[in-house]
């Protein structure tokens, strides 16, 4: 990804899957979600990041690795203090990510009241979900908790598509609807297990 500053790369393990994590001397510049499958780390790293090095981590990823790994055992995390670098990224997609990180924990937007937020008017939400389909760090910038008008899961790009975005909201003590049978979630790899 253009703009990152030497980034460096590890891989961890949480009780649904291989992470993977990316950060330079801004913060985190990119995160897997769990995958039970390691091709999509490998995928993940030449897509998102092909210049970094595997690195070992210091104490601030550390922690950030740490937190990650509680988070999917189902503890409550704040990431909202976690410094990410959003180098390359457009100006209003950063407006967008520093607008979602004033969702706590256990909420939920919606694509149309994130564009408000940013004074921009409903025609705009696709914008939003573009940023949430690019977002370098999710889990950190929580794009799981962006819902689609309605109450609807919506899509999701990470690993196991939607289905693991509601997986990821349940922990947080949010119930939403499984996507109606017929109608596959959307994602081009495999979803973490619980």
């Amino acid at each position: 990804m253009s703009g990152l500053i030497a980034p460096s790369y590890t891989t961890f393990f949480t009780a649904n899957g291989e992470c993977s994590i990316a950060w330079n001397d801004k913060g985190i510049a990119n995160l897997l979600l769990p995958t039970n499958y390691p091709a999509d780390v490998e995928r993940w790293r030449k897509r998102r990041v092909p210049e970094a090095r595997r690195d070992t981590p210091d104490e601030r990823v550390t922690a950030v690795i740490d937190a990650a790994t509680r988070y999917f055992e189902g503890v409550f995390v704040d990431f909202s203090e976690v410094p990410v670098d959003l180098s390359g990224q457009s100006e209003f997609f950063t407006q967008i990510y520093r607008a979602l990180r004033l969702v706590k924990y256990g909420e939920t937007t919606t694509y149309g009241a994130l564009a408000r937020n940013l004074g921009a008017g409903p025609e705009m939400a696709r914008d939003v979900g573009a940023a949430m389909a690019t977002n370098p760090v999710p889990l950190i910038i929580p794009c799981h908790c962006v819902l689609a008008a309605g109450g609807k899961v919506g899509g999701f790009s990470a690993p196991g598509g939607a289905t693991s975005k509601i997986r990821m909201l349940r922990l947080e003590g949010v119930e939403v609807s499984e996507p109606k049978p017929g109608k596959p979630a959307p994602s081009a790899q495999g979803g973490f297990k619980f």
